[in-house]
């Protein structure tokens, strides 16, 4: 197959600057990974200019075999979770003067959790920096419920777990993944808090059609998921998942305002955009919307316990 020529509406910015040199040796200093190197993101410089990263925990290597993915894939002999690790992230996001703060995993089937109580321990670092959001991106952890609950148990403010493409197409694309487990994790972290927000994400270009994209966003909303990220998929290098087709900004547009019907708290779809991309911000606004809600509701139930009195008296 061709491959197809990156449009106009793809360029991203490009590193070098001093904020990016300066990220990249504190992540150096404390032997961190972040998916925006690992993954290649086209907007890393951004984001470093920013003074944001989302940081990956569980070491480097990724025990799926995903054909979109970067980051080096092993199924043996791969070290322990580092003990250090949950400090050397709060301390990341600590000198960083991070707000919102986004954490994600490479998946660990090799241990016995998936990761889990790592996940959760690093969390609750976090939440030792007063003020701070937390966003946690995991894999599906199997299907395991307890690894679930012991993530959740943790309170994170948002739990992400992205689906990454249509049904039709995981066996091409995520083929030691399951669609429909993924979409049930979504839906046990309502049944287990259901005042926790849900994030998941997915790519465009790689063969699907707009009714299928349509489709997943219900199944989505369906399994209750909050928010959701939709970007377009660029092949990494020769060897990955090849792209079908460039999606146009206006359908980007048309799948938003499809979501945004669906009554999904945010919708953030645009070529350039991945899951953890502006996250900060996705959360201030869903956070503003949310406070809204609850002052609307304290002022209709204020007007009827005043008109409630008025008519006893």
């Amino acid at each position: 197959m061709k491959e197809l020529r990156k449009p106009e509406w793809l360029k991203a910015d490009s590193l070098g600057s001093r904020k990016t040199r300066e990220i990249t040796r504190l992540l150096r200093r404390l032997n961190l990974n972040t998916v925006c190197e690992s993954a290649k993101c086209p907007n890393r410089g951004e984001c470093f200019e920013r003074g944001t990263a989302t940081l990956m925990i569980l070491g480097d290597h990724c025990t799926r075999n995903c054909t979109f993915c970067t980051v080096e894939k092993a199924t043996s002999n791969l070290p322990l979770p580092d003990p250090m690790e949950p400090e050397k992230v709060a301390e990341t996001a600590r000198v960083l003067k991070l707000r919102h703060v986004v954490v994600t995993m490479v998946t660990r089937d090799d241990l016995p959790d998936g990761g889990a109580e790592h996940i959760a321990k690093v969390i609750r670092a976090l939440r030792d920096n007063k003020g701070m959001t937390i966003e946690m991106l995991i894999s599906d952890l199997q299907g395991d419920v307890d690894a679930l609950r012991t993530v959740v148990d943790a309170m994170p403010d948002i739990l992400n777990h992205n689906v990454e493409t249509i049904a039709r197409l995981y066996p091409r694309v995520r083929p030691m993944a399951d669609f429909y487990r993924s979409l049930n994790l979504l839906k046990r972290v309502k049944e287990i808090r259901p005042d926790m927000l849900t994030k998941s994400g997915f790519m465009v270009g790689l063969g699907e059609t707009r009714d299928e994209v349509v489709e997943l966003l219900g199944a989505l909303r369906e399994h209750m998921v909050d928010i959701v990220t939709i970007g377009q998929y660029m092949m990494p290098s020769p060897r990955h998942y090849q792209v079908r087709e460039y999606v146009s900004p206006d359908t980007f547009e048309y799948y938003q305002t499809e979501g945004e019907k669906m009554g999904f708290r945010l919708v953030c779809s645009a070529p350039l955009v991945r899951s953890s991309y502006l996250a900060e911000k996705a959360f201030d606004k869903i956070e503003t919307s949310i406070n809204k809600s609850v002052k609307e509701m304290e002022g209709r139930r204020y007007a009827e316990e005043k008109s409630l009195v008025g008519n006893l008296k």
